[in-house]
C-alpha cells in the first residue's frame, strides 16, 4: 500500500510517502523544514517529543513520555485509550546523533518490531526516512500500516513545531 499526502498548511507543503517495501517492511519518508539536529531532538527530547508525536487527529492524549535515547536506553509512550491507557515501549539499540536512530517495540509479544530512522540534512532542510521492520509477514499483516500512515499528520505537526520554536527562539 501506498499514501502520499500533501496536507501541510502555509506555504512550504512538504509530502509524505507510506511505502510497504516488502512482506516485513513499511518506510515512511518526509522531507522536514529544520536542520538536522533540531529534528534529530525532536525524536529525542521527551518534552519536544510529546508536542508532536500524536496525531492531532485522532483525539488521544500522550499521557506519559519517557526517553533516554542512548543505546541500552529504554523509552516507554502511553496513551489514553478507550477503554483503558494503552502503553508502547522499547530500548534504543543505535543512536547516532543528528543522524541516525533505532529502536526495537517491544510491546507486540511475539517478536519484535525494529524501527529505524536517519536524518539527512540539505540546505537546512531533513530528510527523514523512517523504517519499521517486522520479523515476519503475519506480523506485518497484523500490524497493518495504521500507525505509518499516521505518520502523514504527524510530520506535518512536526514541521509545525520547528516554526514555533524558530519563532520563539527568533530565528
Amino acid at each position: 500500500m501506498n499514501a502520499e499526502t500533501e496536507r501541510s498548511p502555509g506555504a512550504a507543503k512538504n509530502r509524505t510517502t507510506v511505502e510497504r517495501t516488502s512482506d516485513r517492511e513499511v518506510v515512511v519518508t518526509r522531507t522536514i523544514n529544520g536542520p538536522a539536529r533540531i529534528v534529530f531532538e525532536a525524536f529525542t527530547r521527551a518534552e519536544l517529543f510529546r508536542r508532536w508525536w500524536v496525531p492531532q487527529s485522532m483525539g488521544m492524549t500522550l499521557l506519559s513520555c519517557e526517553v533516554d535515547a542512548r543505546v541500552g536506553g529504554k523509552y516507554r509512550l502511553v496513551f489514553d485509550f478507550d477503554p483503558e491507557p494503552v502503553a508502547f515501549f522499547g530500548t534504543y539499540v543505535e543512536v547516532e546523533p543528528h543522524s541516525r536512530l533505532a529502536w526495537t517495540n517491544e510491546e507486540g509479544g511475539e517478536g519484535e518490531s525494529v524501527t529505524t530512522v536517519t536524518f539527512e540534512e540539505k540546505d537546512g532542510r531533513t530528510l527523514v526516512v523512517l523504517r519499521e521492520t517486522h520479523p515476519s509477514k503475519e506480523a506485518l499483516d497484523a500490524a497493518g500500516t495504521g500507525a505509518a500512515e499516521a505518520l502523514i499528520e504527524t510530520f506535518d505537526q512536526l514541521d509545525e513545531l520547528l516554526v514555533a520554536l524558530g519563532e520563539s527562539s527568533g530565528q
